[in-house]
């Protein structure tokens, strides 16, 4: 009788995967773009379904993946390094580490600003800016605005963002931080917006236009603002209510020098993933930089996950950023499979489940791939959205209780992404409740 159900559940388990390929292979929704799939059983050590699994696709927020598996061998699962500091005589001399919690709108870490001001010596900020480039390689230039593309720095502090919020009766939106540093002025014009908030583009000039007629207004909004040295140390100094003299870099790195834990590296991970924040993705791979290197160095960082990390991946990535703003990404559906095989053999799927948006639930897929009524989330996995390009990566845990990895990338696709999701979650709501 054994050899009966096991020969059943293998015919039953062959049809399921059968009308799975005819789905993605003859789907006319799925034609209209490039597309690539593959579904893979880790157990069994088997790939049930595939797609143009070997070509290279723009994977746009999928290197978040990338981005979290680096981090989290490198810089582990504790509190990051948010300092690093030399105590010479009177004098206290401190640099950045690319931590982006520092007052950040929503990690909110103050630790610096209490060590700094309990540090009974004289306080120095060494500049280490010029280690980092603002943007990343293929970053689009008018994206500046926006808080997606907010600027990386070797110190960040409030998320290198204004954080603009309003509600129906006030006149004028309050801001976080609130700080002559970084005004807002008003500014009269005709605007078919309720309220519009304006930064110029080469200078940390916040303007706003309000428009009387279009009604009452609550809102909340990240504005990035132009990062320097001198910026920063005047926002630190003003923080920290005590003088602080910026000096040059003489090479301050290379000496032996202490570091000062901050935040918890959970919560980082956690927002970056679950709502694909491009500012920590980049600022985790400047400190896997800072930990590896005592330099901040994003390439360098890349460089080294793809030789030390990820060398047994079937296809080399062609990483260029953390966040995956760059159309300069490209990698394999088969690549990014193994990858989160990888995650899952050294990541608690616990933590998995805290880190990556769950569907239905969570997250940037919060509104797609839900579960049925009463049950748990059954997909959990990392969304990607460029022009053309979009991508949803995760795990998905069948009825049956098997947990299936898999990857799919769309490129080169007219019009709304909405239709391939929809079609989608078809796909695999179908795996979920027949294999």
């Amino acid at each position: 009788m054994k050899h009966i159900y096991w020969l059943l559940l293998l015919l039953f388990c062959n049809c399921t995967v059968q009308k799975v390929k005819k789905s993605v292979y003859d789907s006319e929704v799925f034609e209209k773009g490039h597309m690539g799939f593959m579904l893979y059983d880790p157990v069994k050590e088997k790939t049930l379904v595939s797609l143009n699994e070997k070509k290279y696709f723009i994977p746009a927020s999928n290197t978040k993946i990338f981005t979290f598996y680096s981090s989290y061998k490198v810089l582990g699962d504790d509190r990051v390094n948010g300092l690093n500091y030399i105590e010479k005589g009177d004098s206290l001399l401190f640099w950045g580490t690319g931590d982006p919690s520092l007052l950040h709108p929503d990690l909110q870490d103050s630790t610096v600003i209490h060590f700094l001001q309990k540090r009974p010596e004289d306080l120095y900020m060494v500049d280490n800016f010029n280690q980092i480039s603002r943007y990343g390689r293929g970053w689009t230039w008018n994206w500046y605005p926006y808080y997606f593309a907010a600027e990386r720095s070797s110190m960040p502090v409030y998320g290198n963002v204004l954080r603009y919020s309003k509600q129906a009766d006030a006149p004028v939106a309050k801001a976080y931080p609130y700080t002559a540093l970084l005004p807002l002025s008003k500014q009269i014009d005709n605007t078919p917006d309720s309220y519009v908030i304006r930064r110029d583009f080469e200078r940390n000039i916040f303007t706003y236009a309000l428009n009387p007629e279009a009604g009452e207004l609550t809102f909340e909004t990240d504005k990035p603002f132009i990062t320097s040295a001198n910026l920063t140390k005047n926002l630190l100094q003003e923080a920290v209510g005590r003088e602080i003299t910026l000096i040059d870099n003489l090479g301050y790195s290379i000496l032996t020098h202490q570091k000062l834990p901050t935040a918890k590296v959970d919560s980082i991970y956690a927002q970056m993933m679950k709502i694909s924040d491009n500012f920590l993705a980049e600022q985790l791979m400047v400190m896997v930089s800072d930990e590896l290197f005592d330099s901040l160095d994003l390439s360098a960082a890349i460089q080294y996950a793809k030789d030390s990390l990820l060398q047994d991946l079937p296809d080399e990535p062609q990483w260029v950023d953390g966040s995956g703003l760059s159309p300069q990404n490209m990698f394999t559906p088969r690549s990014v499979v193994r990858l989160l095989e990888k995650i899952k053999e050294e990541v608690p799927m616990e933590k998995i489940k805290a880190y990556f948006p769950a569907g239905g639930e969570s997250g940037t897929i919060r509104n797609w791939y839900p579960a049925d009524p009463g049950e748990p989330a059954y997909i959990y996995a990392k969304t990607g959205t460029l022009s053309m390009s979009s991508a949803l990566s995760g795990y998905l845990i069948t009825k049956s209780g098997k947990t299936l990895i898999f990857s799919t990338f769309f490129n080169n696709y007219t019009g709304s992404s909405g239709v391939q999701k929809e079609e989608l979650q078809k796909v695999l709501y179908f795996i979920h409740s027949n294999y």
